[in-house]
């Protein structure tokens, strides 16, 4: 699973490594009907559905390597009933991580060092 596009959160009961790799990329694309950008947009505009905020966090746990069988209890444990606004946030910090990428420790050290978050985020000045 690549680092750079992996995003490391709390889901239920401890830390997870979610990775919306290509082939989990492709399910999630074929389970909205919708392309990435599409699904993106959507999200940032706040019309999504709600089985997508499940169906990110469950495909991130399996890109991330946990296996399908677990990642299926776990969301069906841990995001149903639950306020949406919880696995937005979650779910949204996946998507970015495979939309915008992440920085590294050593991009984070230098940001801290010279104040500049912006290039440790990879945001255009």
């Amino acid at each position: 699973m690549p680092d750079k596009i992996s995003h490391r959160g709390f889901f239920g009961t401890t830390d997870y490594t979610f990775c919306l790799t290509d082939e989990m990329l492709t399910e999630l694309e074929h389970i909205t009907g919708q392309g990435i950008g599409a699904i993106y947009a959507t999200f940032i505009a706040g019309q999504f559905a709600a089985d997508s905020l499940r169906e990110i966090i469950r495909l991130g746990m399996i890109g991330g390597g946990a296996s399908p069988e677990y990642s299926l209890r776990k969301v069906q444990a841990y995001a149903t009933n639950r306020p949406l606004g919880e696995l937005m946030a979650l779910a949204l910090n996946i998507l970015d991580a495979r939309w915008s990428g992440v920085a590294d420790d050593a991009q984070l050290a230098e940001a801290a060092a010279t104040g500049d978050l912006a290039a440790a985020l990879q945001v255009p000045a």
